[in-house]
């Protein structure tokens, strides 16, 4: 049956088997152009959310902000209200809950100690309920003996919880300091 749709072919374009050759390769080319084309526009399509941020991103980047004001200001209700009760955090060398984490705070505040915590340059991803966010903390430590810039590597996963996002991880790394 192959064979006599072929030749049928042959008969009524009357190309002979040419015909048959550039027709595979113009359909090779043709799903080549295709898929080019689909991976540009998926590609470009991705650009453009990075662009444009859209209010989850803008809301887990304002729930980092949200977390370092509560440490600011030893305010373990506004640090539970955007972090999840299974929270915890790799800083200081160490593993942490919510509370522990706000207690060595409080204890560095008690010591004199003054921290300045700042986001920048956020890139956040989300997926349905969980993002993560990565970020440069540029801040200082003050304390007795002077004021000294800081500059920390910083990440958080985030779930979200009755339409609010809220911190499940954080992890802190201080960074060398420029020389």
């Amino acid at each position: 049956m192959m064979k006599d749709e072929t030749k049928a072919k042959r008969a009524l374009c009357g190309r002979g088997s040419s015909y048959l050759v550039r027709s595979k390769t113009m359909t090779k080319h043709l799903s080549l152009f295709i898929a080019t084309v689909s991976l540009l526009s998926s590609t470009m399509a991705g650009a453009n959310q990075s662009e444009s941020p859209t209010a989850d991103h803008v809301q887990v980047t304002e729930t980092i902000r949200s977390f370092f004001a509560a440490a600011t200001a030893d305010d373990l209700d506004k640090l539970h209200a955007v972090t999840t009760p299974d929270f915890y955090a790799f800083d200081a060398g160490g593993r942490f809950t919510r509370d522990a984490l706000m207690d060595m705070i409080k204890a560095a505040h008690a010591a004199g100690k003054v921290y300045v915590w700042t986001v920048n340059e956020p890139e956040v991803h989300i997926s349905g309920d969980m993002a993560w966010i990565t970020y440069v903390n540029r801040g200082s430590i003050k304390d007795a003996s002077g004021t000294k810039d800081v500059t920390w590597l910083e990440s958080a996963v985030l779930q979200k919880e009755k339409g609010a996002w809220r911190i499940h991880f954080f992890h802190s790394t201080r960074a060398p300091e420029k020389k």
